[in-house]
């Protein structure tokens, strides 16, 4: 069994392949076994992958599953004692994989970790997809040390250290492959956006640990695949939240966050279409409302296996404020604020 397998899950990611697996394949050698994992491509990637990267080992996936089900369908073909999940559009620093390896290795009560996450485009400022590890506020709205909501802070060091978080990025995460499979892998249905948050809290519920380490540290492109104004993201967003809600939320907590969320998702809706006149995210987030409520009972076997493996009702990470109150009303648009 390897030791270390980088999994990186691509889909119509040529381009990004050429630009960022070389220095995967260079700076990850002797740490590390990489795998690209395809979703069924329609251009050259597989092409890209036997000319030039003869070295990578790669999993063909019979169609596009998504990001969670891609990983898991990818990952049961992969015999690892951590599994790192990687995007296609990372580029990793030299020993990048070596302090998160000894820090896993060391502390056996800490599932996953992610490293600090910066924009590729301004090298100096942390990237919005996970910065430098991830929280949740009451309502399920997610920030990060180094961004929250549309924030982002540039990295002065002021986040060197580690730090036990709620959710790690899915951008580049490292996970003991039992722990993933313990607690279910990804949620498949969720097909993309959240997935890492519902895994990461899955793992905090059952007493399992999840840091931020910045003594490792990547750039990140991020929106490769779906711009960040897109309706669908914007959709799978909001669904995919409150889905995640629905499943790990203590049932004395379920029934208030919900009420407070049918509000301020219905507020957040009419605001994009008045404010910022975008009628794609207005009608995206009416939709995602509606699947919700149509498909949330699909769940309820997952919400009773879940609250069943609960080891403590108090999750690292889970902050008992409003977020949109700090940010909004009280102008703290920081992490190190709160």
């Amino acid at each position: 069994m390897e030791k270390v397998a980088i999994v990186i899950l691509n889909w119509n990611g040529q381009q990004m392949l050429a630009q960022y697996l070389p220095t995967v394949l260079e700076y990850s050698q002797g740490e590390a076994t990489v795998y690209v994992a395809d979703n069924a491509s329609t251009d050259d990637s597989l092409g890209l992958l036997r000319r030039d990267f003869p070295q990578c080992k790669v999993i063909v996936l019979d169609k596009n599953w998504g990001f969670a089900e891609g990983y898991n369908k990818a990952l049961r073909q992969v015999e690892a004692e951590y599994y790192l999940l990687l995007n296609s559009d990372i580029e990793v620093t030299p020993h990048w994989l070596t302090p998160l390896i000894a820090f896993m290795d060391k502390h056996l009560e800490v599932a996953a970790c992610q490293p600090k996450l910066l924009a590729i485009h301004q090298r100096d400022s942390f990237e919005y997809a996970g910065a430098c590890g991830g929280f949740l506020d009451r309502y399920g709205y997610p920030f990060c040390r180094g961004r929250i909501f549309d924030t982002v802070e540039q990295d002065n060091g002021q986040y060197d250290t580690p730090q036990e978080v709620l959710w790690a990025t899915g951008a580049a995460l490292i996970i003991r492959a039992q722990d993933y499979w313990d607690c279910g892998g990804l949620d498949g249905r969720f097909f993309a956006h959240n997935e890492e948050i519902d895994l990461c809290w899955r793992l905090c519920i059952r007493g399992r640990k999840v840091y931020c380490l910045p003594q490792s540290k990547v750039y990140h492109v991020g929106g490769g695949t779906l711009p960040k104004s897109n309706p669908m993201k914007t959709f799978l967003n909001f669904r995919n939240n409150l889905t995640m809600l629905y499943k790990c939320l203590p049932d004395d907590e379920l029934r208030h966050v919900m009420r407070w969320r049918w509000l301020l998702d219905y507020v957040a809706a009419w605001e994009t279409l008045l404010v910022n006149g975008n009628v794609g995210d207005f009608k995206a987030i009416w939709r995602a409302r509606r699947a919700f409520r149509q498909w949330h009972h699909d769940f309820d076997d997952d919400r009773r296996r879940i609250q069943a493996s609960r080891v403590t009702k108090k999750i690292p990470g889970q902050r008992m404020f409003s977020l949109l109150w700090q940010y909004y009303v009280k102008g703290r648009k920081r992490y190190s604020e709160f």
